[in-house]
């Protein structure tokens, strides 16, 4: 029996859409390089140009990919100065604009070991618009990784992890018996996660169980700390699937009730 080839999946993220064809091109541009290749679509709907968006999206997944090669593209920067990157990590490779995008799930996964940026036309789609880098540059440097038709260092020049472009963000603020957070993310169900982790509450004396003054936009609600939507029909507050604070409205939508949008401050405390 001959040897398979040495393939390992691309998990792709994306601002394309899918109204246009571009999540299809991306996708045959790969199987056309790497036929063998499978291709998992994590989400291509992340909010048009949300860099920050696009990052929390791929932090909160990779923990739950298989290693292989991360292809993600949120890039309202093409065809300007910005680099495109390939960064190998412990978890495995991954590609796109270096915005901020790929920087948490790259820490998360242990850190950068090593970095280049995307310049040899050996692994570029000839084109003669530079607006399109998905299909041009990023999907042929994961399918060539993820085949091992070519190593890291093929792809052009190394650049030092130092130099890649950092995403900083927002931590929460502890403050005379609150929490200070704000939401990171709303899901189709209009849940609102914070970046509020559940010990932040606990050290200001709350427990689940207990009622909770949420104030956002210069409002005030009391919500119940429930580990369940059931548990508390006119709005909780829980710990998401991945392990933060969020605010829901069970039945209901908390981003449109509550006023809950990204980047919304949210403040948690002990209900009187």
């Amino acid at each position: 029996m001959e040897p398979q080839p040495v393939s390992f999946p691309v998990s792709f993220l994306s601002d394309y859409g899918l109204a246009d064809e571009f999540v299809g091109v991306v996708h045959g541009v790969i199987r056309r390089i790497a036929p063998q290749v499978p291709v998992i679509d994590v989400t291509h709907g992340v909010r048009r140009g949300d860099v920050r968006g696009g990052a929390l999206a791929l932090v909160r997944a990779v923990q739950y990919l298989p290693p292989g090669v991360a292809l993600a593209v949120v890039d309202p920067g093409v065809g300007t100065a910005r680099r495109g990157v390939a960064l190998a990590t412990a978890w495995g490779y991954f590609v796109g604009p270096d915005n901020g995008l790929l920087a948490p799930a790259a820490a998360m996964t242990g850190g950068v070991e090593r970095a280049v940026s995307l310049e040899d036309p050996r692994f570029r789609l000839p084109a003669d618009g530079i607006t399109f880098d998905g299909r041009d540059v990023f999907a042929p440097a994961a399918a060539v990784l993820a085949s091992a038709q070519a190593a890291l260092t093929d792809l052009g020049p190394e650049v030092s992890p130092a130099s890649l472009t950092p995403l900083l963000l927002p931590l929460a603020q502890e403050a005379e018996g609150t929490v200070r957070g704000e939401v990171w993310w709303v899901d189709g169900f209009g849940n609102a996660q914070t970046n509020v982790a559940p010990d932040d509450l606990r050290r200001i004396g709350l427990a689940p169980g207990d009622r909770v003054a949420v104030e956002a936009r210069g409002a005030r609600h009391e919500l119940v700390w429930a580990a369940a939507y059931g548990e508390g029909p006119a709005g909780v507050v829980h710990v998401d699937s991945y392990g933060l604070v969020a605010v829901a409205i069970p039945g209901g939508r908390a981003d449109e009730e509550l006023g809950l949008v990204e980047g919304t401050a949210v403040t948690f405390g002990v209900a009187r």
